[in-house]
């Protein structure tokens, strides 16, 4: 580890930010604003999902509770993560002597990502759902997809929150970031550092890239039913198409977001010689990379409640509303009476 281990925690190295520095890159207002604006926005589709499983023409999907647990998650991140970046500006707290035992940035460490993960992850299990529901429908209990789409959401927080804590069991390492008010994991050379890196990159890419290959089948299969010979007879029903609608616009925020901070953690940790220095100090330039590549994945949790806010039939209507005119479509389900006339 670095030399001033030995006397405060093992989350801190040399960042060379100065007081003035700290002040012209961070903005206690403009966090505060921006912690504001994510958190009613995801309130905002929370209300507007509560809505939508009483009044929709598929309460009861697994989209919908997945959906709910992607908003649920962004807006907890925002709370958390934006608490204590909040409450750091207010206070002018120095993390060296508010937190020498490193607890408080070991738990925003696990925080950041956990809560970074799960979008993603929740995207490609939506994205899955989607293949499924349309690729291979099948009659199943309402009752039953609702539990096992939370008992699903379940098992994603469960999966993001142990990788989360592998730097706690050894493996990588929690360290203050530059300016000094936040903690993420350690763009080092060494060994546990690179692999932990490179877990979280290569899970989040691979989270992005399942989610693009199920979706541009299930728009496929969607295009094909809708365009085919049997369109007569078998439409796509209108949510169906909107929940796709809505699952694109989630995969696309979560690449643009996303996939700048995986591609520069996965190259820095691998970059030769490394980035790093012994002493655990990072270039100047590495470190604003990292900060803006940073800010920018965070947008991910305020534009993931208007996605589904405004691309919905509802909006889509007032802004077209030829959409209403269509004629009512059928599932892409066989019908009972189609069956009944086959026996």
């Amino acid at each position: 580890m670095w030399s001033n281990s030995s006397v405060l925690g093992p989350c801190f190295r040399p960042t060379n930010a100065t007081p003035e520095e700290r002040s012209l890159v961070t903005s206690p207002w403009f966090a505060a604003s921006f912690c504001a604006v994510g958190l009613a926005s995801n309130l905002l589709a929370l209300s507007v999902l509560a809505s939508a499983r009483q009044g929709s023409c598929c309460p009861r999907s697994p989209f919908l509770t997945l959906l709910g647990g992607l908003v649920l998650t962004d807006f907890l991140g925002l709370l958390v993560t934006g608490v204590l970046v909040v409450s750091r500006h207010a206070a002018l707290f120095d993390w060296r002597t508010a937190d020498p035992g490193c607890g408080l940035c070991h738990f925003m460490g696990v925080a950041m990502v956990f809560f970074g993960l799960c979008p993603l992850l929740l995207g490609a299990t939506m994205a899955s759902e989607r293949y499924l529901g349309i690729t291979r429908p099948f009659s199943r209990s309402a009752a039953a997809s609702q539990r096992r789409a939370w008992a699903t959401v379940g098992l994603v927080w469960a999966a993001a929150l142990a990788l989360g804590l592998l730097p706690l069991l050894g493996v990588g390492h929690y360290t203050v970031q530059y300016p000094g008010s936040w903690c993420f994991l350690t763009l080092g050379p060494q060994l546990g550092d690179a692999a932990f890196g490179l877990l979280f990159a290569l899970l989040g890419g691979l989270s992005v890239g399942l989610s693009f290959l199920l979706n541009t089948i299930s728009v496929a299969t969607l295009c094909h039913v809708y365009h085919g010979q049997e369109a007569a007879q078998q439409r796509p029903r209108d949510c169906e198409v909107e929940m796709m609608v809505q699952l694109l616009g989630i995969m696309l925020v979560a690449s643009v977001c996303w996939m700048p901070l995986l591609v520069f953690i996965a190259q820095t940790v691998l970059q030769n010689p490394p980035a790093m220095s012994p002493a655990g100090q990072l270039s100047r330039a590495t470190e604003q990379q990292l900060l803006i590549y940073l800010r920018v994945a965070t947008w991910n949790q305020i534009l993931d409640p208007w996605v589904y806010i405004l691309f919905r039939r509802a909006v889509l209507r007032r802004l077209h509303p030829r959409l209403s005119a269509r004629p009512r479509s059928l599932s892409l389900r066989p019908q009972q009476a189609q069956g009944a006339r086959l026996q």
